[in-house]
Parts: C-alpha cells; structure tokens; sequence
C-alpha cells in the first residue's frame, strides 16, 4: 500500500524518487538500538584515514578511537570503519547526524558495530596417502 501511494506522488511530480528512496533507507537503518557505543562506518573513500574520520565525528562526542580499516598488503583502505564514542548517547547522536553524509566525496553509511566472531581454527595442511596422492577439492587428485 505505502509502495503505491510514494509511486503514485513521483508519478504526479509531488515528490522526488530519491527523497522517497533516502527516507525509507534511513527509517530502516535506524530501527536498531545501540547497545554500545561502537559505531560501524560503511563507504568511506580509500582517501579518508583516520584522522578525518575522527575529525567528521568529533563534533557528536567525545571519541575514544576513530579506526578505518586497510588492507594488509596493499595498505589502502578496505572502504570501512570503527568510530568508539565515551558514551552510548554520543554514539546514537553521531549515528543520526552523520548517516547517509558526504565524507571526502562518498556517501558513509553509519550502524552499530556488531560483536566481533569468533573464527574456527585453520584446518590443517591434508596429508599425503600411501599412494603419494592427495585430494584437491577443486580439480579431484593431483600428484
């Protein structure tokens, strides 16, 4: 029913695709509740480092740290980052005033940051049988 109502306003020129599209997206992101004051911080540029990132939130709290993340070999920025407020309102502030903003020429997107995964240890290297052969799971055996 809502979907009809925005399509038939764009179609009448009453409002924009965007305007409809932008408030949606931003209702739907912010229905989740912070429960600490660890922000995740999606589209950053791969020039935004961590000291603009830390300058773009500063005005919202107090920051503890200001991380963006980057790629162990190639050392550029993965495209997202942490931002750790003192406090879990600070946090909720920076959340809404800075979600769906400009930095450095990108859209960032703001979330609460999810509790880190722990990872299964690595499986180990497969041992060779009596044959000499082992199993290649992509092409089946190799010598």
């Amino acid at each position: 029913m809502a979907f009809a109502a925005n399509l038939r306003r764009v179609l009448n020129g009453a409002c924009s695709p965007s305007l409809i599209l932008q408030s949606q997206l931003t209702s739907i992101r912010l229905n989740t509740t912070l429960t600490a004051p660890k922000l995740f911080v999606s589209g950053l540029s791969r020039l935004t480092t961590d000291e603009k990132l830390e300058e773009a939130f500063s005005a919202f709290g107090q920051i503890v740290e200001a991380k963006v993340i980057v790629d162990r070999v190639s050392g550029r920025s993965k495209g997202f980052g942490f931002v750790t407020y003192s406090t879990i309102e600070e946090a909720e502030k920076a959340r809404e005033g800075m979600n769906a903003k400009f930095l450095d020429g990108w859209v960032i997107f703001v979330d609460p940051a999810k509790p880190r995964e722990s990872r299964p240890p690595p499986r180990p290297e497969p041992q060779p049988s009596e044959t000499g052969f082992r199993t290649n799971k992509t092409i089946g055996w190799c010598g």
